[in-house]
């Protein structure tokens, strides 16, 4: 899954109009943005094996600290009790543990059964869409799809750049999707995990949209928002 995780951030913008996209996409994808540092230090293991599935060749050897259920559901709550100390908001910090969580939630639609219930678990468990291309697509762009129409529904463009940033943000992660299915695959274990890091660039861009995009009348109460360190959190 890769799209469905930056759907749901996009979309609890509409549940929680008062936190940034940048902090809604940390918590999306918050298992993907640690889970290469913890290949690259050899706590996790990822192999490539051509055929593994129809949609990817990547094979989710080890990741207990990442992808177990309860390891998300501590570091959803972390998260969230992070979320609650800066903002005290019930809705915001529900709707982070719930974004962090939701990723375990898509990946056990995709996955092969790989995903652990808890470190050291022997049953693995997923549904294994992966295994189907046209299900994976319609899964995960429609996800997609409805998620922009909510997104588009709760903000509107405060200059220029609130357009633009949005535009190329949708943009790169459509083009980065296909490349993903229609790409070689990656030569080894250590180009997936480098690669991934990349994703992190998408952290503070969601932030740079959220800074230059308003909420569309009656949602929310921006002007009260609490900065740390001049930064919306």
């Amino acid at each position: 899954m890769y799209l469905g995780h930056y759907a749901v951030a996009l979309a609890a913008k509409k549940a929680s109009p008062n936190t940034s996209l940048g902090t809604l996409v940390a918590a999306s994808q918050f298992i993907d943005l640690i889970w290469p540092l913890l290949v690259l230090v050899g706590l996790e293991k990822v192999a490539v094996d051509l055929g593994n599935t129809v949609v990817t060749p990547l094979h989710f050897v080890e990741y207990p600290f990442t992808h177990s259920l309860l390891s998300v559901l501590i570091w959803a709550s972390l998260l969230a009790s992070l979320y609650w100390m800066f903002r005290g908001s019930r809705t915001g910090t529900l709707t982070v543990w719930l974004a962090v969580l939701s990723h375990w939630v898509l990946d056990f639609f995709t996955h092969a059964p790989d995903l652990p219930l808890y470190p050291g678990s022997e049953k693995m468990v997923g549904l294994g869409l992966w295994n189907s291309l046209s299900g994976t697509l319609v899964l995960e762009l429609g996800l997609f799809i409805l998620a922009v129409i909510l997104y588009l529904g709760t903000t509107r463009p405060a200059n220029r750049t609130g357009t633009y940033t949005l535009a190329l943000f949708l943009t790169f992660l459509i083009a980065t999707y296909a490349m993903n299915i229609l790409g070689p695959p990656p030569p080894n274990p250590g180009a997936v995990a480098y690669s991934a890091l990349f994703l992190w660039i998408l952290v503070p861009w969601a932030y740079w949209i959220d800074r230059n995009r308003h909420l569309k009348s009656g949602l929310g109460r921006r002007p009260t928002r609490l900065r740390y360190r001049g930064k919306r959190l």
